[in-house]
């Protein structure tokens, strides 16, 4: 596989993205702001996700949190294939309320990886109707076909709020979510939460996954992704998020999603 392909699919349901992806680019470690879940329909990958080292084939279906960070690499030198569905929490949220009967709002996916015929088939057939023009008019099918999805690979539970994470690296997280354009330092960090710059760096890269400055980063590309979706001229996307430039947006850019901004640009449009 020479070059990477990847195709925004028209979708007819709002709140869900709908991707196809043939590429055979090793993903630096990155989130994603929706859960996602997809099928490899070719080659093979490999994944450092949240719960550890995880491999998928063809007809695997795989899966993600949001937040949760993970890479990605072709396994062989073929590359791989996937076509993936990225759902705005909230349609989770709602879908676990629904599964729970009431009990709780909110799903996560239990496994990275399942190889299970079924699920794979029943992400097929939501993928279809959704990409089709089938979708518009046909609520109550696509519905079922999201709610019989889920059943069989997320998991009911409380709310989660980030309660898991020390208070103090909460405190940390919103100073950079609050405006990630804006330069932050060890220094700022620690005066918000109260801890030496050490100490807050060691517990927010235990509590995240990520470096404050990684978590930065990975809050401006998505700041940046977003704009660009909306028709921003890449330029100013670049300034508006944070970047020094359009160029060491495209690095990242590239680095997290194997496409540079331009062919986002061009599936999204």
């Amino acid at each position: 596989m020479r070059s990477t392909q990847f195709r925004i699919v028209r979708c007819d349901m709002p709140g869900v993205q709908a991707v196809e992806a043939s590429t055979s680019h090793v993903f630096a470690r990155h989130t994603h702001e929706q859960f996602g879940i997809g099928v490899i329909w070719q080659g093979a990958h490999r994944s450092r996700s949240g719960r550890g080292m995880v491999e998928a084939g063809p007809g695997d279906t795989i899966m993600v949190n949001p937040g949760e960070v993970h890479d990605g690499a072709p396994i062989g030198d073929a590359g791989r294939s996937w076509r993936m569905l990225y759902f705005d929490p909230a349609w989770i949220a709602r879908a676990g309320h629904d599964l729970s009967e009431g009990r709780t709002r909110l799903c996560e996916f239990s496994r990275p990886v399942a190889s299970d015929a079924a699920v794979a088939a029943g992400f097929q057939a939501l993928f279809h109707l959704l990409t089709t023009g089938r979708g518009a008019g046909m609520d109550l099918q696509r519905e079922a076909l999201l709610l019989t999805l889920l059943a069989r690979v997320a998991e009911p539970g409380p709310v989660r709020s980030e309660d898991a994470a020390p208070a103090a690296v909460e405190r940390a997280r919103s100073l950079i979510d609050d405006d990630p354009a804006t330069p932050v330092s060890l220094a700022d960090l620690a005066r918000v939460t109260g801890l030496s710059r050490f100490q807050v760096l060691r517990a927010f890269t235990s509590a995240t996954g990520l470096t404050p400055h990684a978590y930065l980063v990975q809050r401006r590309i998505h700041v940046a992704r977003g704009l660009i979706a909306q028709g921003r001229p890449l330029a100013e996307a670049a300034a508006a998020s944070g970047f020094a430039d359009q160029s060491h947006m495209t690095r990242i850019f590239v680095r997290k999603y194997g496409v540079s901004p331009r062919a986002y640009a061009q599936a999204v449009a």
